[in-house]
């Protein structure tokens, strides 16, 4: 009986997804016959209004309010609700890629992409060398491994695939055909980054997501644990670090900035300081989500606070 029961779960829990992502597929094909800038009008308008529903809202409400406790309620609410308006354009811009990337390294700033930081592209370009870029998940984050492929950059891309498995084949074949190689953050995923500096190619991480067995580190003051693999990849092989971010600019423009490398920490025997490390990844996505509080995922679950707030105990 308990077997039984069981299996329906996982049947109720599959067909949900598969309903969930059939209705964001039937979205998608919607908008995609409008077009680009009155699309991206329509789902911002829509997810300023859904956003605020949906289970999530509360976490973002209770991120917001330990990020930023001398805001005012209406102050981090409009925060929330340039996040769903931001994220629920990442995923209508997938549609768009072929009109949104125009970037044209002799003619930058002319398109709707521009780049900061082309010297170092060109740098890595012409020394090749292993390298770490890191980013978190602000602005349209999937526009910087495509332009690690515009300017001939060999980057094997870590990301999270979507706990939704129907929505995470599509958006894997989406990202596999524009953005280089790419490595799912599951068991052997730190094999293949390492194989990729051990030729001599560069590794792109996302480092802002929620880590259970990491070094306890400090986020907008607040006790977190962060993934240790860029630390140790670095560790293992002395390659150079570099922050990249992308900005949501007015007109639908962005901002992709790579910025110069960072300094390593090291402990007092010269070897890399992992939770130093960490803590100076951690620093710097702060930084840049102060900046532009409104393009960072306030829904991740950060903190660890979820449960917390299910249970009604925060």
């Amino acid at each position: 009986m308990k077997l039984f029961i069981t299996r329906l779960v996982i049947l109720a829990r599959k067909a949900r997804d598969w309903v969930i992502a059939q209705a964001l597929f039937a979205l998608l094909a919607l908008i995609s016959r409008l077009p680009f800038d009155k699309a991206i009008a329509f789902i911002d308008w829509l997810a300023r209004k859904v956003g605020p529903l949906t289970s999530r809202h509360k976490l973002v409400r209770a991120n917001l309010k330990r990020a930023y406790p001398e805001k005012t309620d209406d102050e981090r609410e409009a925060i929330g609700l340039e996040m769903w308006s931001s994220m629920a354009r990442l995923a209508a811009e997938y549609i768009f890629l072929d009109q949104i990337f125009d970037f044209d390294p002799e003619r930058n700033g002319e398109g709707r992409i521009e780049v900061e930081g082309v010297p170092i592209f060109r740098d890595l370009l012409e020394r090749p060398r292993p390298f770490i870029v890191f980013t978190a998940h602000t602005g349209n984050f999937e526009l910087l491994p495509i332009a690690a492929a515009t300017f001939g950059l060999d980057v094997t891309a870590l990301f999270r695939p979507p706990n939704n498995p129907y929505i995470a084949d599509r958006l894997f074949s989406a990202r596999r055909t524009r953005s280089g190689a790419l490595v799912p953050s599951h068991a052997g995923a730190a094999w293949n980054l390492a194989r990729a500096l051990d030729r001599g190619a560069g590794v792109g991480m996302l480092v802002d997501q929620k880590f259970r067995k990491g070094p306890k580190t400090r986020f907008f003051g607040q006790e977190v644990q962060t993934n240790p693999l860029l630390a140790k990849l670095v560790r293992q092989y002395e390659c150079e670090v570099f922050p990249a971010r992308c900005i949501r600019l007015p007109d639908n423009r962005f901002r992709l900035v790579i910025e110069p490398a960072i300094a390593v920490p090291r402990t007092a025997d010269g070897h890399v300081d992992v939770a130093a490390t960490a803590q100076v990844l951690n620093d710097k996505v702060e930084e840049w989500v102060r900046e532009y509080p409104g393009q960072w995922q306030w829904f991740h679950d950060r903190w660890r606070i979820r449960r917390k707030l299910e249970r009604g105990e925060i």
